[in-house]
């Protein structure tokens, strides 16, 4: 599966140190990494619907996260997946009388338009689930092998991951087994169904249903995967066995990373499955939850159709600190289209304060859990002194331009 084009990003002058960032397994702020290289596998949208602010928020926190380490000489290989056979995906299409197939492929390139005009890095892999299959169900056939899954017992070919088989289950979300059970049951875990030896096992395998698309497994016999081995198995075939960064939005952390890292850990042997597990807030509409069943999605490209600037959306996302669930308001799009107009306007000014300053105080405020409320503050009070002609330097304007460019991924 394609990505969409990237974009030039401009090179900045001076050294730069690898981002520090919030691990939820260790619950702290670390280093991600020492070496020349570093790896990060982002979890993708499941691709029933367009691209809402949610989306867009989550993808803007990782795309700061690969800015700061290209800007740190950091050789970085970037792995994004599109999970394009699923119930929303499935229920979605029945219910709007549409080919999943069609309606996938549609909002999967919705997506990546929406990706470009938001300046993002692309991956260097962008991979959808479907491709993946046969490689997925030679790792469940894998886990049963090893008496880390088993076949219910009732017929339907479903198979499950036993948590029992990774002692270390729940260090990365931290949570209490209670809590595992609601959220389980909230977010696609069916820990109610009779058969399975504990209700939190998570679904590594569906067999054939009638009406329902399936794929070859195998021993296994036909069926499609569960949600979480598809991307244990993308991110071990592409990355290896331990990667620096597994991200996503903070509704992933249970049960989703949890139980990919599960199936990753048991399959290598190796743990933990990544150095940081980062999770970006969710995104609020007026004062209320964003969700499709509110019916108060905000979508990315309906707000390019009506003419928004993508830079102005993206500036409203960056205001809040990507951990906080935060709300979207009319005012925060007023706003992102004044701070948009100002600073463009400082770019053209014939002279500011020092470039070096700015571009030094702005890596040092994304270098810590990319605190880009704190970065555009600082870029904000040299636009205030450019725009009242207090500084000296004419390369500065040329530089801020350059700095806002590469590390918040704002083009001017």
């Amino acid at each position: 599966m394609d990505a969409w084009t990237g974009h030039e990003v401009p090179k900045l002058p001076g050294n730069a140190t690898p981002p520090e960032l919030y691990d939820s397994s260790r619950r702290g702020v670390f280093p991600t990494t020492s070496g020349p290289a570093a790896t990060m596998y982002v979890c993708g949208i499941t691709p029933y619907d367009a691209t809402h602010l949610g989306h867009a928020a989550t993808m803007i926190t990782f795309d700061l996260v690969q800015r700061l380490w290209r800007d740190a000489g950091i050789d970085v290989t970037y792995v994004q997946n599109v999970t394009d056979i699923d119930d929303p995906l499935l229920e979605r299409a029945n219910r709007d009388g549409e080919d999943w197939i069609v309606l996938a492929m549609r909002e999967t390139a919705l997506f990546r338009e929406d990706m470009e005009a938001l300046r993002m890095i692309p991956p260097a892999h962008y991979v959808g689930a479907v491709e993946s299959i046969p490689a997925i169900a030679a790792h469940v056939r894998e886990l049963i092998a090893g008496g880390a899954a088993y076949t219910l017992d009732d017929g339907t070919g479903d198979v499950y991951f036993s948590i029992a088989a990774t002692p270390s289950f729940g260090y990365e979300s931290n949570l209490t087994r209670p809590e595992m059970l609601t959220l389980s049951a909230e977010r696609g875990g069916d820990p109610e169904r009779p058969g399975k030896r504990d209700p939190l096992d998570p679904l590594l395998w569906r067999g054939a249903r009638d009406g329902e698309p399936a794929w070859d497994g195998g021993d296994l016999g036909p069926g499609r995967p569960g949600w979480h081995i598809e991307c244990a198995t993308i991110a071990l075939g592409l990355l290896g066995n331990r990667i620096d960064v597994q991200g996503g939005g903070n509704d992933l952390l249970y049960p989703h990373h949890e139980c990919s890292a599960a199936h990753a850990e048991r399959l290598t042997g190796e743990s933990p499955f990544a150095t940081h597990y980062v999770h970006a807030g969710m995104i609020g509409l007026d004062g209320e939850k964003m969700s499709k069943s509110k019916g108060n999605l905000v979508f990315v490209s309906r707000l390019r159709g009506d003419g928004v600037d993508p830079m102005a959306i993206r500036l409203g996302l960056l205001t809040g600190h990507y951990r906080s669930d935060r709300q979207w308001t009319d005012e925060t799009l007023k706003s992102g289209e004044q701070r948009l107009a100002r600073w463009r306007a400082a770019a053209e000014a014939p002279t500011g304060p020092s470039g070096e300053a700015l571009l030094a105080a702005v890596r040092e405020a994304l270098h810590h859990d990319l605190d880009a409320p704190r970065a555009i503050a600082i870029v904000d009070t040299w636009v205030e002194a450019a725009l009242t002609a207090t500084g000296t330097d004419p390369e500065a304007p040329k530089l801020m331009s350059r700095t806002v460019d590469a590390l918040l991924g704002i083009r001017l």
